[in-house]
């Protein structure tokens, strides 16, 4: 049966919408002012004018100071972030410090631009803000039932504070949407599908209504789950040429696929149909991560989460977990040694945030390097979210969100998992 062909309503429209739902979860904003959406990074906003974001004017000071692009170590550095911005960063001494602005002490630690999960499920303002707090300063979605991580990314740009910079996926194309079919009065045809969302069509009409909705990215998936017992993540959902349609859908409109997945088939298919990026990967094969290479496609492997299943009470679960994470700790290896580009995602959902770091920890106990571990969450997931000039670096026009650790990260990456403090546009946490 086919979607009736109606067009989806007004972007602006349905972005005032989005935008009260921010305003209530922050509870800074008036709903009916002047809280317009901001524009993504780099286009141009529309609308009337958007809240101004609260930033702060900081120093850190006296610190070990880590630039995972180069791999440059400063001593007893200073870091001058004015307006949410820094302003120079280098030897103290080198830098003119400002007077009258808050000082942030870093004897004693070392110094990081703040880190980017890549994967990751924000549904409340208690999340965002427990996203933050473990270092994760940037953030891509996995999606959200109800665009929930539209309204995540709005509370983010007005009151950073609360939350990571965020490009937001909407909800999932899936073959069975469930109750998301409610998320939109437009997705709602589409419960009366017996096949579910598969024909090309449908497919087209749940990523308009995401982009129409302001998604930054689209999400969707090539195998059932891993984390539900009764599903078989080996099985294949959509074919090559769904997978295609989808791809095309969110191009046509200058948008990227990010693209659950873990049998080697899924993932040549996801991977030969265009996605930005391909997600968990576990039995990704070496003719798919060639592919990956030549292509540009980032692997995002949420070893965390793969990790998590193994601690689960369900035995099948846990058998699960136990078998798929060394599998997918040898393809991280074998991606990162034929230079696929990689990305650290925590995968976190369900009202649980782990800490990015943990996902560095084990990028590293995958085989890589300390600083490219960390690079994986930083420099490296910055270009994947199209943040590679504001984010995963502490230099000269950069964001002004850094971590505060309590050693050196490049003898020990588990400090990521535990910062000290959180810095999040010149706000210390």
């Amino acid at each position: 049966m086919c979607v009736d062909a109606i067009e989806p309503p007004s972007p602006r429209l349905t972005r005032r919408g989005v935008l009260a739902g921010a305003a209530a979860l922050a509870g800074t904003v008036a709903v009916t002012g002047t809280a317009a959406a901001a524009a993504p990074d780099g286009q141009e906003a529309t609308g009337p004018a958007p809240a101004r974001a609260r930033t702060g004017d900081l120093v850190i000071r006296g610190g070990t100071l880590l630039d995972p692009a180069t791999g440059a170590v400063t001593e007893d550095a200073v870091v001058v972030i004015e307006g949410g911005t820094v302003r120079a960063a280098g030897r103290l001494g080198t830098v003119s410090v400002p007077g009258g602005v808050e000082v942030l002490d870093a004897h004693g630690r070392w110094i990081l631009p703040g880190l980017t999960d890549a994967h990751i499920h924000l549904s409340t303002a208690a999340e965002a803000r427990a996203a933050v707090r473990q270092g994760a300063t940037s953030a891509r979605s996995g999606s959200t039932s109800f665009y929930q991580d539209i309204a995540v990314r709005e509370l983010a740009r007005h009151s950073p504070e609360l939350a990571p910079r965020l490009r937001a996926a909407g909800v999932f194309v899936t073959p069975d949407l469930g109750d998301t079919v409610l998320a939109d009065p437009d997705l709602t045809p589409l419960a009366r599908l017996a096949g579910g969302v598969r024909s090309a069509e449908a497919l087209r009409r749940v990523v308009e209504v995401n982009l129409t909705r302001g998604a930054d990215v689209i999400k969707t998936r090539v195998n059932e789950r891993a984390g539900l017992p009764e599903q078989d993540p080996l099985v294949q959902v959509y074919s090559h040429e769904q997978l295609s349609e989808i791809v095309a859908a969110a191009r046509r409109r200058g948008k990227g696929v990010l693209c659950h997945s873990y049998s080697e088939k899924g993932c040549h298919d996801a991977v030969t149909a265009g996605i930005r990026s391909l997600e968990h990967g576990a039995f990704v094969g070496e003719r798919t991560l060639h592919e990956m290479r030549r292509r540009g496609t980032y692997f995002t492997p949420t070893l965390t989460a793969i990790a998590g299943l193994a601690e689960e009470s369900d035995p099948v679960l846990a058998e699960r977990g136990r078998t798929f994470l060394p599998v997918l700790k040898r393809a991280v290896l074998a991606a990162y040694e034929l230079g696929v580009p990689l990305a650290a995602g925590t995968d976190s959902s369900g009202g649980t945030v782990d800490p990015i770091g943990r996902e560095v920890e084990l990028m590293r106990s995958a085989g890589l390097p300390a600083l490219d571990a960390i690079r994986t969450a930083t420099t490296g997931a910055a270009r994947l979210l199209g943040l590679e000039r504001t984010a995963g670096r502490l230099v000269r026009g950069f964001a002004g969100d850094a971590l505060l650790l309590d050693g050196n990260p490049l003898a020990d990456v588990a400090v990521l998992t535990r910062p000290v403090r959180v810095v999040r546009a010149g706000i210390a946490l």
